[in-house]
Parts: structure tokens; sequence; C-alpha cells
């Protein structure tokens, strides 16, 4: 008794340290370089057998695998000028009006979060709200509050949206277009609160009158990286269709997109295997390893006694919530580790509910996502500090009325479609 005790508290002792060190990053090291590490020591002390470690493997090697491919793809969008693209867009588009921009900024955040993940939104495109909040003399808060947002909340759309969306992906038993389906009007109405608590939230800042500044040229959408992103989305659906691992289509469109970019010189083989993020895909196995040792030590009991079971509107609601509470206390990947598979057992619906707590509750608080820590990273090196009061007031909020709207969205979704 003694003895499963030492193991359980070395598990959560493990967990605990990989994600303060995640938040902290100590000597500026990356996150793999506590996760490996703690991986090895729940082993050492049969906190998790080597075999659950095999099958912990095995369950994430195609989500990593995607999980690089994405990220390739998304850098490489990138290199031919998407998201330069993107902000003259929203320059021309705001006409010098903060609510206009604001607009503009919803729109191609939720896009781009639901298209090329929530990192792309995080550190590729709120550097290009930055520089053109500035070009326009507008406030960035509301504008750069909405990147952070968006980058979690706009994530529920597609499997790649988000690394959590992709390790409930297999779990949910549906495919790629049913999954986008299912959750088009939870994502809608999640967006939807958002835009309306910002307008009121920052309505002294979205008033406030621009700077007169000339409009900048516009520049064109590259139309290769867009067809290319086209092509990928519909192979996924395909790749899904047909029983193939969509991993194999998000490697074909960065594999395009790659040899287009290498052959103009717009890349290298160096940067390329840089994009991937080898550091942070290392940190996803290891947290895994360690997740999978507190769950089998007691959490995962803990657990399965307070989820609700089945798909009523009260059990979704449930669910939500407790992915959300889960996702504030721990972070979002373990939330999602340690839930889905319990989920999993009263179905599609559950798992859903599951995604809607740990994507849309990080909103509450700073270390509920890992984007919301890389964001709040980005602000900084910007030049703008981020108020834990504001922050977190603007949580309490959009979080709960977002949980609420797009829970009975779900749960209209699957009676509409039979699941």
């Amino acid at each position: 008794m003694i003895e499963r005790m030492l193991v359980a508290l070395v598990s959560v002792l493990a967990l605990v340290v990989v994600l303060v060190c995640a938040v902290a990053r100590p000597f500026r090291l990356p996150e793999a370089a506590f996760a490996v590490p703690a991986a090895g020591a729940v082993l050492a002390v049969g906190a998790v057998t080597p075999a659950a470690v095999r099958e912990e493997a095995e369950r994430l090697g195609p989500v990593i695998g995607f999980l690089a491919a994405v990220l390739v793809l998304a850098r490489l969008c990138d290199d031919e000028g998407l998201f330069r693209a993107c902000g003259a867009w929203m320059a021309r588009r705001a006409r010098r009006r903060p609510q206009r921009l604001l607009g503009a900024v919803f729109a191609l955040a939720s896009l781009i979060t639901a298209v090329l993940s929530l990192d792309a939104t995080v550190v590729l495109l709120t550097p290009v709200v930055f520089a053109t909040t500035a070009r326009m003399g507008a406030r960035p808060g509301p504008h750069v509050y909405a990147s952070a947002h968006l980058s979690n909340t706009a994530s529920l759309l597609l499997p790649v949206s988000n690394l959590t969306n992709l390790l409930a992906f297999t779990a949910a038993g549906v495919g790629f277009t049913r999954f986008a389906l299912l959750m088009l009007l939870p994502w809608l109405a999640a967006i939807a609160v958002e835009y309306v608590v910002f307008r009121r939230f920052f309505a002294r800042d979205l008033a406030e009158p621009a700077a007169p500044a000339e409009p900048p040229a516009a520049t064109p959408f590259p139309l290769f990286a867009l067809c290319t992103v086209a092509a990928t989305l519909v192979g996924f659906g395909v790749a899904s269709a047909t029983g193939l691992d969509p991993a194999w289509a998000a490697a074909a469109g960065a594999a395009v997109l790659a040899v287009h970019a290498l052959a103009h010189r717009r890349t290298t083989p160096r940067a390329l295997v840089r994009s991937t993020s080898l550091p942070f895909l290392a940190f996803v196995l290891g947290l895994g390893v360690v997740v999978r040792a507190v769950v089998d030590n007691g959490l995962g009991s803990a657990l399965a006694h307070v989820l609700p079971d089945g798909t009523s509107l009260p059990a979704l609601l449930g669910t939500a919530l407790l992915a959300a509470l889960l996702a504030n206390l721990i972070n979002n990947l373990p939330a999602t580790l340690a839930l889905v598979p319990l989920a999993a057992a009263s179905g599609p619906g559950s798992v859903l509910a599951v995604l809607l707590g740990v994507n849309i509750g990080p909103n509450l608080t700073y270390a509920g996502s890992l984007a919301t820590l890389l964001w709040r990273r980005v602000a900084h090196d910007h030049g703008h500090p981020v108020s834990l009061g504001e922050f977190t007031r603007l949580g309490l909020l959009t979080v709960p009325a977002a949980l609420l709207a797009s829970t009975v969205a779900l749960w209209a979704s699957l009676l509409l479609m039979g699941v």
C-alpha cells in the first residue's frame, strides 16, 4: 500500500515538474529537456510499465507525425508570404477603424487556427497583428487578445486545428468530414460569443480613433500555397473516408510545398527540419508517458467516478465543464490524455464535449494551454505586457458563455446527425 502511494506521488510530482518547467522554461531549455527525463523516472520506479510506454508510443506516433507535417506546412505558408498578405488585407479591410480591424482579426484568426492549427495563429499571425495595429495607430490590446483567445476557441472545427483534437480524433470514431460537420455549429457559436464579449469588453479601446495613415498596397495572396492547403484539406477527407491515416495527406501537402519552396530558394533543408519542432514532439511523447503513469495510479479511477455518462445535454455540459476545469488545473494536453479514453465509452458526443472543455477552457488562465503561454511570450517580445487581471476578467466573461453556447450547439448537432 505504501509502495503504491509512493509510486503515485512520484507520478504526480513528475507531472508537476514537467508542467512548471514548460511554463517557466528554466535556463531557456526546451520542454523536452524535462518531459523526457520525467518519463524515464516514472518508468524506472514502476509507475508505468514498458508495455504501457510502447502502447502510448504507438498511440501518439501518428499524432506526432501529423503534427510535424502541419507545423512544416504552416511555416512554409509563412515563407510563401501568406501571413504578410493577411496583414495587408486586414489593414485595408479596417479602413483605419479599429472595430473593422477586430472583425478582420477574428475572421483570419478563426480560419488560420482551423486550417493551419493554433500554433500558426500564435507564432505567425500574432506578430502580423502587432505590425498592423502599429501601422494603423490603433490600440493593440483587443486585437492581440483576440489572436490568443481564438487560437484556443477557434481550434474546435477540424481534427488538424489543435493537438488535443488530433489526440481525440481516433477515439471519437468518426471520419474527418463528420468530425467537421459535428463541430461546425459549436465552432460558430463559440466564436460568436467571443466576438460579442470582445466588442463590449474593449469598447473604449475600439472607440479610440486610429491615426491617419495611408492603407498599404494590396499584397497578392500566394496562390500556390493556398491551392496546396486546399488540396491537403481535401486529402484529409479522402484519407479518412478510405481508411488511410490523414497524416499521409498532411505529409504530402508539406512535401509539395517544401519542393516548391526549395526550388525557389525560399527555404533550406535545415530550416525544414527546424520547422518540425523536434524538441516539442519529444515533449508530447514524454508528457504522454507521464500522464499515463498518473492516470494508471489513481487519476483515472477518480475521473471515472465524476465523468458523466451518456450524451444528454446535462451530461455533455458536465463533461465540458469537467474538461475545462481539469485543463486549467493541469493544462489541456494532460487533461485530454486523461479524459478522452474514459469519455470514449459514452460515444463520440462525449469525446467532442471533452474537446469543447479543453479547447475553450484554457482562455481562463495562462496555464490552461501551451498556446496561451507561447502567446504571452510573443506579446512580451513585442513590448506588450499582459495583465493577469485583465486576462482573467476577459476569461470569466467569455469561457462560461462560450462553453454553454457551444455545448448546446454540439447537442443539437448530435441530434440532427443522428449520432
